[in-house]
């Protein structure tokens, strides 16, 4: 049986959804989606979709476990996506949507660095439309911002890649030896750019916060974990990536527990729990990189869960700093149940599926021999209970009562919502679902151990204890996060400013010489033998003579200069 790859369902969707309205572009979207998942779910193995170009083979469908899990999700996601956004009345944001999403299945089923740098560009395009439809100057703003920091990570991600190709003579998509030089750090930056490692991040914590609340779900989902998938497939076992992915998960837990914007605070958290993933894939062991793989499996369902509550609060409320929230929980029941279950499972709650796949990583980290990784990760464990199942809850929808009245929600949103959230408690009930389908198969890792289950309900209780004592005190500042801004801003603004200036004082100088000169030369053919030369400008034409021999004089020249032309011409 032939099936299509999964992205290429979506692309032909693009300009029949470009054609239709209404019901039927419903319609359309949700057939689309639902297609490309069930066509993820029914490739087989194997590589397809084999062409030739400039004497290189490219492989435009890889299918292997590794491929064949991250298609799943990110197809699944594509779906839960499109339901929660079918009110939309925006055509451009639909097809951006179906873009992105293709993109991203076109980086993770390549077998070649060419469609996978393709399918990369696809996403940094169709991305930006996504944020830029935010509609706000803010939005507007982020996007150039993040469009810029991409250009730069794929301009060194294809420098490393032309720099491998010209090393190996192929451009087959798979693991990268440190051997392999410039091109190794190469793409490895590049890589990292995407994955919003710090100090390499801010341009998340801009631009997701600012796209439209149907935008940010998709945003979070593929960009960084496109990322990891990489990751995975190029870097496993690069020891600086335990490294980098311990301080990751601790940096964006500790900016998350100062955010006061809600969307700001959840897009810190993807840096942290990325660093999880990052941290796995650095430690290189089976249980390390499998749980890097099953923890961005479900990072994408919870994390999606998370930014459709928030965002569910933004368009009733039409507010989203948690200074301005509060006591919404009876007037939103629903949608706080909702958030809570995707709260408990980035929590890692047991019974919940972040707790079968963060604690793989866990785990993996205490075999590792490095006790300060396996610290960090604990430390962000404790932030991400703090300000994610705890203070964003607690202040958007248990605390004090301001006297809002949100307005209703269309249906499509809460089946969303109810899909990721049925998907959170079922794979972290049945585990063994989502453990056959991890890369390195078969999984004997078993997370419902009473060692495993007790470590974590004390974490949690003692987090929760610490933050019921110090709730006044964590309530957020109506105050803007600069992050790492700070390292460049200021120094920034000091050259440009001073940039500016110098510039201003050598054009007003020029300026003003150039006028005197002008001034100075206007005079003398007007009054070649009047000139009374000012010190310094202003110039006052009232101090200059024009008789009539200066007229004479002017004729004269210009008669003896018309009868030598002539005269010339004549002669010639």
């Amino acid at each position: 049986m032939l099936v299509p790859h999964p992205a290429l369902v979506l692309v032909t969707a693009v300009p029949f959804v470009a054609l239709t309205r209404g019901r039927t572009r419903q319609a359309l979207l949700v057939t689309a989606t639902l297609a490309s998942l069930i066509a993820a779910l029914m490739l087989p193995a194997g590589d397809r979709g084999i062409v030739e170009l400039a004497g290189q083979e490219l492989v435009l469908l890889r299918v292997d476990s590794l491929s064949r899990l991250f298609g799943l999700i990110f197809t699944a996601m594509g779906l839960i996506g499109t339901v929660y956004g079918l009110h939309v009345n925006r055509g451009g944001e639909y097809i951006a949507t179906l873009v992105y999403t293709a993109g991203a299945l076109g980086v993770i089923y390549a077998g070649d660095w060419i469609s996978a740098f393709a399918g990369l560009e696809l996403m940094g395009v169709a991305s930006l439309a996504i944020i830029w439809f935010g509609g706000t100057v803010r939005a507007r703003m982020a996007g150039f911002r993040y469009i810029y920091v991409h250009l730069a990570g794929g301009s060194l991600l294809f420098a490393g890649i032309v720099l491998l190709w010209s090393r190996v003579g192929e451009t087959t998509l798979e693991r990268i030896s440190p051997d392999a030089g410039l091109a190794y750090v190469l793409i490895l930056i590049g890589v990292l750019v995407s994955a919003a490692v710090p100090p390499l991040h801010a341009w998340l914590t801009d631009a997701y916060p600012e796209a439209s609340v149907t935008g940010t779900v998709f945003l979070s989902a593929f960009t960084t974990k496109t990322a990891v998938y990489l990751l995975i497939r190029l870097f496993p076992g690069a020891e600086v990536l335990a490294w980098a992915g311990a301080i990751m998960a601790v940096y964006g837990a500790v900016f998350a527990v100062l955010e006061n914007d809600i969307r700001r605070l959840l897009s810190y958290h993807i840096i942290s729990q990325v660093g999880y993933m990052v941290a796995g894939v650095g430690m290189g062991t089976v249980l390390a990189v499998n749980g890097a793989a099953a923890h961005a499996f479900s990072h994408i369902l919870y994390k999606a869960l998370l930014l459709m509550g928030a965002g569910a609060v933004l368009q009733a409320t039409g507010r989203r700093k948690l200074t301005e929230l509060g006591g919404l929980a009876r007037a939103m029941p629903i949608v706080t149940v909702f958030y809570l279950i995707g709260a408990c499972s980035i929590s890692g709650v047991p019974l919940f599926n972040g707790f079968v796949s963060k604690s793989m990583i866990t785990s993996a980290s205490s075999e590792y021999g490095q006790a300060a990784v396996e610290w960090l990760l604990a430390v962000a464990s404790v932030g991400t209970f703090l300000h994610t199942g705890l203070k964003l809850p607690y202040f958007t929808f248990f605390g004090p009562d301001r006297g809002l009245k949100p307005t209703r929600l269309p249906g499509n949103m809460m089946i969303a919502m109810g899909l990721a959230a049925a998907a959170c408690i079922g794979i972290g009930l049945l585990p063994g679902w989502l453990y056959a389908r991890l890369p390195e198969t078969p999984v004997h890792y078993v997370p419902y151990t009473a060692d495993h289950v007790l470590s974590t309900l004390q974490l949690l209780l003692g987090t929760g204890a610490a933050f019921w004592l110090m709730r006044h005190s964590l309530g957020g500042q109506p105050t803007v996060t600069l992050d790492t801004d700070r390292l460049w801003r200021r120094p920034v603004w000091v050259v440009v400013n001073g940039l500016a200036s110098g510039t201003a004082r050598i054009g007003h100088r020029w300026q003003v010489r150039t006028l005197s000169v002008v001034e100075q030369v206007a005079m003398t053919l007007r009054s070649p033998f009047h000139v009374v030369w000012p010190a310094s400008p202003p110039y006052d034409a009232d101090q200059y003579r024009l008789p009539i021999g200066t007229t004479v004089f002017w004729i004269t020249v210009g008669l003896v200069v018309l009868v030598l032309a002539i005269w010339l011409r004549i002669g010639a």
